[in-house]
């Protein structure tokens, strides 16, 4: 495979997106642009000035003056980026079948601002394409992490973690378990999930038979009448730490969980997607 150098020439003329496609990555596109400011600041750290060959995922695009685009990219390494692709809207430019959302790929850039120069993008494969509703739901999890995780924060863990969804995905297992897995890894990776295995307002380990509410920002503590939050058992709790969605009360109680705790997280941001899948597959 050789690698696609980003300059200004023109090449053979590459795949087209789908419709589909084109209208949901609008959405993050818009809804990218619109949480910016709400979006966790980054953390400083020294910005490379050249970088090659990183394992990488385009999670939206727009366009930039006439002929380019800049992608927010989900790196291995260097955390979610942003790269400006110099001429990759050209009709017959090489870059429009590379920089699709969900392909592997090596990327390799330069420059020390926030948006730094695309150099070279390479399809790396492995992966099978993601088809119906496996493609809204991948989708959604580039709008979850576009809206919640912070540029230049790297994440490699949480990178690894939305290959094995991806891939998840496209062999069709059970979409509400593989989303409810990857929010739960997503709060974890970026610091705001709490411990489901104790209880804060006891310090002692969640009760299986007790009910619960989980304060997004502190963790589990024992229900009470007054409480407006989702209550949830203590075995939901134990079962979600664990990965085991096998039982269906837990699957019911950890996707209504969970869309408290990324509300709360998101501060209000709607997310565009997740209403779609709700619409459109009731997860």
């Amino acid at each position: 495979m050789s690698a696609i150098i980003a300059d200004d020439t023109a090449g053979e003329v590459a795949m087209q997106p789908t419709v589909v496609e084109d209208e949901l990555i609008a959405v993050i596109g818009e809804a990218g642009g619109a949480a910016a400011s709400s979006q966790p600041k980054r953390r400083a750290r020294p910005l490379d000035t050249r970088v090659t060959g990183q394992p990488g995922f385009v999670l939206h695009s727009y366009p930039h003056r006439e002929t380019s685009l800049i992608i927010d990219v989900f790196s291995r390494d260097y955390g979610r980026i942003a790269l400006v692709a110099k001429g990759a809207k050209r009709p017959l430019s090489k870059l429009r079948g590379v920089l699709q959302t969900f392909q592997p790929l090596s990327l390799s850039w330069s420059g020390k601002s926030e948006i730094r120069t695309l150099i070279a993008a390479e399809w790396v494969g492995g992966l099978l394409p993601l088809e119906k509703s496996a493609l809204l739901c991948g989708f959604y999890l580039n709008e979850l992490l576009v809206k919640l995780v912070a540029r230049d924060d790297p994440h490699a863990a949480l990178f690894d973690h939305y290959v094995t969804t991806l891939n998840q995905l496209a062999h069709q297992e059970p979409a509400p378990i593989v989303l409810r897995q990857f929010e739960r890894a997503l709060l974890k990776q970026t610091g705001v999930a709490g411990d489901f295995t104790r209880c804060t307002s006891s310090r002692q380990a969640v009760d299986p038979a007790e009910n619960y509410v989980v304060d997004p920002e502190r963790g589990p503590r024992l229900a009470r009448a007054a409480d407006s939050w989702p209550r949830v058992s203590g075995k939901t709790l134990l079962d979600m730490e664990r990965e085991d969605y096998s039982d269906v009360v837990t699957q019911a109680q950890s996707k209504v969980l969970m869309r408290f705790l990324l509300a709360h997280h998101l501060g209000g941001a709607p997310l565009n997607t997740r209403q779609i899948l709700i619409d459109l597959m009731q997860l």
